[in-house]
Parts: structure tokens; C-alpha cells; sequence
């Protein structure tokens, strides 16, 4: 397309000409815009998007992202040629149509993008940014004016350390560096769904994908600032400030970082894992380089930041095997069988599915109470996570039913009360009173 200078576009605006031109547009744009919410509706009325496979939808919503721009251009180029036989140079036309290109070729770039680094969202909010710089661009070219952009841009200096750098030299680098940050992303999604099938342990899978981002984020960045011409050395300044803020002011946040990273490189606790850490216990959840979450078995969610489960004492319960003793204990009284309360205690543990048959499930005579005798179950299970609560409650209605079957009392406490002495002046005094 040729290139229209700022006056000649003024210019063409204040003819009558380029206004009937104008309108056109505008209502070939709204028809586009008509035509296109039609299209969409009825497509969703006969096959829901949800039936389709990841394929055919992710073909089907690239479609409805470009049918703006295909109508437009579509309307447009017929209403170009319209004018054409009437006389009159399209020169606007002949603009918007490029423009809707141009927006059809974002969409599309910034959808791909978007199913390469999904799920992220960044790029969902950043869609219209991205597309208003590529247009603005666009016209600056179209209209002869980004020469004398660029080298105003060029002109301003700013002082970065002992270098001086331009602002278009700024420009350049970050979209240099930006560039180069999503390349280091993909790659780094890449190597981490590798990591993630290959046959080794769930926290080094985690480990070695986290180092491999910042790995490649970290080379991006350097790879990429001599080639826009900026010296690593300008960094020097930031990056000591940086230091200082990281020894003094972030000494919490990185200790969290440097132990989850040891969490993760030493295995002590893993996802999956019951522990207890202080008053919280739960099942890990997921285990992050700054906190961790522990889901208890009411539901509840607690975030223990990883410094605490580094200096604390915790208690793993999955650590060298699942396998936890659960200790129900239960009374029966002095002038009962406590040969046969053990046994049927063992065989009320065997019942149970979810008690384990090796270790044998075995009953202790404890110790003597006040009111009887201090019986204690032992029985070992797989599954902590799922809780002990139910287990006890069954095992132990299961003692109950047994005890009462076979006569064995579950005694409850009891006082006695002997009064010493002549009964004769308890009665006198009561009757005084």
C-alpha cells in the first residue's frame, strides 16, 4: 500500500468525497460486526462447544476469533469496488482493510500464544495492549510519521549507571527481552511436562522444572541486553541495591525460598504425606519454594511458610512407610473375665476392613483404675489421610455390642460414703437442724 502523508490525510478528510468514504466504512464495520454475533449464535445453537474434541474446538474458536475481520474485509472489498466504478479512489478503504488484516493476524497470534502458555492469563489481558501497539505503529508508518518517532525516540537520552541509553534503545530491548521471556516460558512448559512423565521422584520432577524456568529466564535476559547494546555492567548499581534488599529487609522471604528448595532436594516430606507441625496436621497438598499447604481432615486449609517446617520439629506420618498405629483404649470391671475382654477385642479389630492383618492388631492390659480395669487396642492402618476418627467409632461399637453380648460391664465411677463414729449424734444433730 502507498504511503499518505499527515496533510494529504487532512486534507482528504475535509472533502465531501472522503465523508460519503467514512460512512461507508462505519456501515460495512457495523454490518460486519452483525453479521459476525449471527454466525456465532447459530453455530452454538447447533453443536454445543463443549461436545466437540480439543481439536475441532480449538479450530472452531480461532475461526470465531478471525469472522470480524474475514466479514469486514469481505464487505469492504466489495464496497471498494463499488466506488471504484463510481470514479473515486477508495484511499480509506484500501487503509481499513489492512488495519482489519493486521487485526486478524493478532488475534490470531495472541490465541496461539495463549493455547501454547496456557493457562495464561497475562496474555488474555494484554490482547488489546498488544494490538494498539501494532496499530499505532501501523498508522505511524502508513502515514509517513514513524521516521521522525523513531528518531525522537533516539534523541532522548537516559542515564543508566555510567552508560547512556536511548529511549528507542530502551524500546528495543524490551521487546527484545520480552521476546526472548516467552520463548524461555515455552521452552520451560516443554521440559517441565517432560519432567513431569519421566519415571523420578515428585519433588525432584518439581525442583528440576523450577530450576530450568529460572534457568532459561535468567539466559533469555542475558543473552538478550548485549545484543540491543546494553552492558551488563549498567546493572551493577540496581543489582547491589537489590543484595542489600534481599540481606536486610527480604531475610524472611528468602529463608521460605531456600527451604522449600531444600524440602523439595532432601524429600523429607512429599505431597501426599500426613504431618503434624506444632498445632496443624494435614495432609500435604502442595509444597510451593515459599509455603506449603496442609489440608486437615475437617477440610480446612492451613499455608505453613517452609522456614517453620525446616527449624521445627514435624511429624510425618508417610515418611519410611504408611503404616500408624491407632490406640483405642477401653475399661471393664474388676470382677469381669479380662482374659476374654482381650480377645474379643482382637476380633472386633480383625472385623474391620480397614484394619491390617500383619501387624496383627493386638489388646494389652494397660493399667488398674480407680473404677476398673485399663484395657488397649492396638491396630495399624495404611491410610492416616482418610482419618481415625471412623475407624475408632466402628471398632468401638463393635467392643460395646460384643461386651454387652457376652456380660462384660464397662464400668462408670462410683463413690462410697462410711460414716465412722456413734450414728446416735448424727440423728440428734439432724433432728437440731
Amino acid at each position: 500500500m502507498t504511503e499518505i502523508s499527515f496533510d494529504a490525510l487532512m486534507h482528504m478528510l475535509s472533502l465531501n468525497s472522503t465523508r460519503i468514504e467514512l460512512a461507508v466504512v462505519a456501515v460495512c464495520l457495523a454490518l460486519a460486526g452483525l453479521i459476525t454475533r449471527l454466525l456465532i449464535r447459530r453455530q452454538r445453537r447447533q453443536s454445543g462447544v463443549e461436545t466437540l474434541g480439543a481439536t475441532a474446538r480449538l479450530g472452531l474458536e480461532g475461526l470465531q476469533r478471525l469472522l470480524f475481520p474475514l466479514v469486514g474485509i469481505a464487505l469492504l472489498s466489495i464496497a471498494r469496488v463499488v466506488v471504484e466504478l463510481l470514479q473515486q479512489p477508495p484511499v480509506l478503504m484500501r487503509l481499513v482493510i489492512a488495519m482489519l488484516v493486521a487485526m486478524g493476524v493478532i488475534r490470531l497470534v495472541v490465541y496461539g500464544l495463549r493455547q501454547v502458555f496456557s493457562p495464561a492469563g497475562w496474555l488474555s489481558t494484554f490482547e488489546l495492549l498488544i494490538g494498539l501497539t501494532i496499530w499505532s505503529a501501523w498508522v505511524l508508518h502508513a502515514l509517513d510519521i514513524l521516521p521522525e518517532v523513531i528518531e525522537w525516540l533516539d534523541s532522548q537520552q537516559v542515564a543508566l549507571g555510567k552508560q547512556k541509553l536511548s529511549l528507542w534503545a530502551l524500546m528495543q530491548g524490551g521487546a527484545w527481552v520480552l521476546v526472548t521471556l516467552i520463548a524461555a516460558v515455552w521452552l520451560s512448559g516443554s521440559v517441565e511436562r517432560k519432567l513431569m512423565r519421566a519415571p523420578l521422584d515428585s519433588n525432584l520432577r518439581i525442583v528440576l522444572a523450577r530450576l530450568s524456568k529460572v534457568a532459561l529466564m535468567f539466559l533469555a535476559l542475558m543473552v538478550t541486553l548485549p545484543l540491543v547494546g546494553i552492558d551488563l555492567t549498567a546493572l551493577s548499581v540496581f543489582g547491589g541495591a537489590l543484595g542489600v534488599g534481599l540481606g536486610f529487609g527480604l531475610q524472611k522471604i528468602m529463608a521460605n525460598y531456600v527451604s522449600g528448595f531444600i524440602i523439595l532436594l532432601d524429600r523429607s516430606i512429599r505431597i501426599g504425606d500426613l504431618i503434624s507441625v506444632g498445632a496443624d496436621r494435614g495432609q500435604v497438598q502442595q509444597i510451593t519454594t515459599r509455603y506449603t499447604v496442609l489440608r486437615s481432615p475437617s477440610g480446612v486449609q492451613s499455608i505453613v511458610p517452609n522456614e517453620t517446617l525446616v527449624s521445627s520439629v514435624v511429624q510425618n506420618e508417610g515418611l519410611s512407610d504408611r503404616e500408624v498405629r491407632v490406640a483405642i483404649s477401653v475399661q471393664v470391671g474388676y470382677a469381669d473375665d479380662v482374659e476374654r475382654a482381650l480377645v474379643i477385642l482382637e476380633e472386633c479389630a480383625r472385623a474391620h476392613e480397614r484394619v491390617l492383618s500383619e501387624p496383627v492388631p493386638r489388646a494389652f492390659l494397660h493399667s488398674f483404675g480407680d473404677s476398673g480395669i485399663n484395657l488397649e487396642l492396638g491396630v495399624w492402618i495404611t491410610d492416616p489421610e482418610n482419618g481415625t476418627l471412623a475407624i475408632r467409632s466402628a471398632v468401638q461399637l463393635e467392643i460395646l455390642r460384643r461386651f454387652r453380648a457376652e456380660g462384660i460391664e464397662i464400668p462408670f465411677p462410683q463413690r462410697e460414703i462410711r460414716i465412722l463414729g456413734d450414728t446416735g449424734n448424727v440423728a440428734l444433730c439432724d433432728a437440731k437442724a
